[in-house]
């Protein structure tokens, strides 16, 4: 069994946990539940004997964890799953650990099957995947067959067969006779998992109760009554009749009546003394996820917001400058010519050309940036396409006159003279050199 008495942690000015008191019995799956920040990984740590409180104490068996002989083999834990040395097998990190702890090493192995590992025992655990690597440190936890476990969200990563398997692997824990606690924050495994539950906020204990005396305190039931469809009378009726004996009706947007106050037999005899002929009369009870909401709405300490996206959303604009769809573009924001829709200093491109058929592919412009380079610079805008220049007829060739002289062609100029190859530049000899300290003198 674990007690904690007065449990409190301090981090300077920080208060993880205060003040707090609960047990933990054997033969359940007890759940131990809270919002992000809460302190449940820390009140696990302080169980563990991983960090000391400021104040309070926790015994596991009537003795602190730091006082149990051979603690692996009496408690099982798994607080990281990640914590495991990347270079090392599944088989050889079990194997390190039940030679630590005096467990036979055939243990190892059973453990392996019992997890699902067995075909990767001899792969490094850095190449395993977030569910096999849960799945190792539950191999770890059950290496010493212990009386008390400890779990912190043991399916996070796992599969649908693997938190159906996590699932009645706890519950046949605690049938043996075993301590299970169980941290997590997925609400509809716990509320088919766990028996019991402790609820803390802001380090403070909130619930500590069974699972089905939590949701009925924190929820509040109610009926779905329906009448015959296309009978107002009967509806307005029914709801007089309610109301009269002490139920709240409220409309459902399907035409139903929530109705609370009553219970179902008090709802069905009404319904029968008003001459009414009801369609629906069921119970409706809230899930775990809603009880928890309710109990911890004021103990959330990180809440989310609307994502506004200011300033990264920007208007499309057709072809020619115009917006598409008559969308007028941000306000004050004038476009081209007067226009609204455009950014200023926005020049609309030119619309595409249709290419003829066997035209060559259009090449690409500017330049691209060079790879490795400090400083890199943006391709030149494309200079804007100037309209099709329209062909003119050509002129026949004048013929010369008989009897006329023809004219000098102009004398070309001579072809530049080339530069001649640079010769190699010759290799500088390396000269090696001297050395200038002084040699030790001989031991006398």
């Amino acid at each position: 069994m674990i007690e904690a008495v007065g449990l409190t942690k301090r981090y300077g000015a920080k208060t993880a946990v205060y003040n707090l008191s609960f047990q933990v019995r054997p033969g359940a799956v007890t759940g131990f539940l809270g919002p992000n920040g809460s302190g449940k990984s820390t009140t696990m740590r302080m169980i563990l004997g991983l960090d000391r409180p400021t104040a309070g104490h926790v015994t596991i068996g009537g003795h602190p964890f730091r006082n149990l002989p051979n603690a692996p083999r009496l408690v099982g834990a798994l607080l990281d799953a990640k914590a495991v040395h990347g270079g090392r097998s599944a088989r050889q990190h079990l194997l390190s650990l039940a030679q630590l702890s005096g467990i036979p090493a055939r243990r190892v192995d059973e453990v392996l099957g019992v997890v699902g590992l067995q075909n990767v025992a001899k792969k490094r655990s850095k190449g395993f995947s977030l569910g096999m690597g849960q799945r190792l440190g539950i191999a770890a936890a059950l290496l010493g067959d212990p009386q008390v476990l400890l779990f912190d969200e043991p399916v996070n990563g796992l599969d649908p067969e693997g938190i159906l398997w996590v699932r009645n692997l706890m519950r046949q824990l605690a049938a043996e006779g075993r301590t299970v606690f169980v941290s997590s924050h997925l609400m509809s495994e716990m509320a088919l998992t766990a028996d019991h539950l402790i609820v803390i906020g802001r380090g403070q204990l909130l619930a500590d109760m069974s699972v089905k005396d939590f949701i009925s305190y924190n929820s509040a039931d109610f009926a779905r009554v329906r009448v015959a469809q296309g009978a107002p009378e009967a509806r307005e009726k029914l709801t007089a009749a309610l109301s009269e004996a002490g139920g709240q009706v409220l409309p459902e947007t399907d035409g139903a009546l929530r109705v609370t106050g009553l219970p179902l037999p008090r709802i069905s005899d009404l319904a029968h003394e008003a001459d009414v002929r009801l369609w629906e009369l069921s119970p409706h009870q809230a899930s775990l996820e809603e009880a928890y909401m309710r109990m911890t709405q004021a103990a959330v300490d990180y809440r989310s917001t609307a994502d506004q996206r200011a300033g990264l959303q920007q208007p499309a604009y057709g072809p020619y400058g115009g917006a598409p769809g008559g969308f007028a573009g941000p306000a004050g924001y004038p476009g081209p010519g007067g226009a609204p829709g455009a950014l200023p200093g926005f020049t609309a491109p030119p619309p595409p050309q249709p290419a003829g058929p066997g035209a060559p592919p259009a090449r690409r412009t500017g330049r691209q940036p060079v790879r490795g380079a400090a400083c890199r610079t943006a391709a030149p805008a494309p200079a804007p396409q100037q309209p099709a220049a329209v062909p003119v007829p050509q002129q026949p060739a004048a013929v010369p006159a008989q009897g006329a002289v023809p004219p000098t062609p102009a004398p070309q100029a001579p072809p530049a003279p080339q530069a001649a190859p640079r010769p190699p530049r010759p290799r500088r000899p390396r000269a090696r050199r001297p050395r200038t300290g002084r040699r030790r003198p001989p031991p006398t």
